[in-house]
């Protein structure tokens, strides 16, 4: 069980780096209070990643006796393709979001996008007999944190922890669908 917690905490770390990517990127773009924005942008991000794995994690578990022999190798898909889109994205120059002003919509939709990668880990989870809602709790607190310490601390971090933040998150991500892989694959 702690093992798992412990995954489950490492993929929440990576998981929230794109939320915190994007409240940093708020935190020095936009004009106001940076707390309260890191508050609001938390309560949005943190939702989202906490409900994206519920969502996922239903959908896994209906496709699961579909699915069962070729698990490990879906689960192993999903996170190293999300990793990856996470690595190349965050290393590929492209425009950057305005963030300048954040109305509910514009928050709404980038809680959306950021946690669209939640769900695909809850189908993951489904496959990998993770722990659901310690998951989804912890997957959720550690965006809210991570977003709002991002926006508060935005204005003093500048852009370059923007791109290595998103790196390192695709990177465990990566490593975790790895070495569920070679744990079903070898027994180790």
């Amino acid at each position: 069980m702690l093992q798992a917690l412990l995954q489950a905490f490492l993929i929440a770390l990576s998981l929230a780096m794109d939320a915190m990517a994007v409240s940093v990127s708020a935190g020095i773009a936009c004009r106001g209070s940076a707390p309260r924005q890191g508050l609001r942008l938390g309560l949005w991000f943190g939702a989202f990643q906490f409900a994206m794995p519920l969502l996922g994690f239903a959908l896994g578990q209906a496709l699961a006796a579909y699915i069962q022999s070729v698990a490990p190798f879906v689960a192993f898909a999903l996170l190293a393709f999300i990793g990856g889109r996470m690595i190349w994205e965050a290393l590929s120059p492209g425009q950057e979001e305005d963030l300048s002003d954040l109305s509910n919509a514009k928050v709404c939709l980038l809680a959306v996008a950021t946690s669209i990668d939640a769900l695909a880990v809850g189908v993951g989870a489904s496959l990998m007999a993770m722990p659901l809602l310690p998951s989804c709790a912890m997957i959720g607190a550690v965006a809210f944190l991570l977003s709002f310490l991002g926006a508060v601390a935005g204005r003093k971090l500048g852009q370059r922890f923007n791109t290595w933040a998103q790196v390192a998150g695709g990177a465990v991500l990566i490593a975790i669908g790895l070495k569920f892989l070679l744990q079903r694959l070898y027994g180790a």
